[in-house]
């Protein structure tokens, strides 16, 4: 579950890395991180089905509580603790997939964009190209 935590926040920072020169890189890093988080999500409901725990619906009054803690300013691991490290181990679970569901979802839209943009402008070297051939024909 820490491998998967780690690869999905690397993917994302290795792939604006490459934002500036490889869109497709970036996609591509993008969609690793996507399934990073994935993982770890099916990790966590594993875990609550396993010990027989209820796996909250996004609609639980609870994880309504949860995903509100996303508007906090300033918001850091301190903000859910109280929720992770001193409640039930259910609670704990529960609290960790709200973010996770988060993330995936803001990962998708990602994606998706990317992908549209992609289609629609192409990559760097297309630009490059679109570029040189402007100035070749530009001049006299």
């Amino acid at each position: 579950m820490i491998q998967a935590a780690r690869s999905g926040k690397q993917n994302i920072v290795e792939g604006s890395v490459f934002a500036a020169a490889s869109k497709k890189m970036e996609l591509k890093l993008i969609g690793v991180a996507l399934a990073s988080q994935e993982e770890l999500l099916q990790d966590y409901e594993d875990f609550l089905r396993q010990n027989g725990l209820e796996l909250w619906s996004k609609d639980h009054p609870k994880a309504r509580f949860i995903r509100k803690l996303t508007y906090t300013p300033h918001k850091s691991y301190e903000t859910y603790k109280p929720y992770i490290e001193q409640k039930t181990l259910e609670t704990a679970a529960n609290t960790m997939l709200c973010p996770i569901n988060q993330c995936t979802f803001l990962l998708r839209r990602l994606m998706k964009r990317y992908g549209e943009d992609f289609l629609n402008e192409g990559g760097f070297t297309e630009k490059l190209y679109r570029e040189r051939k402007k100035r070749r024909d530009e001049r006299p």
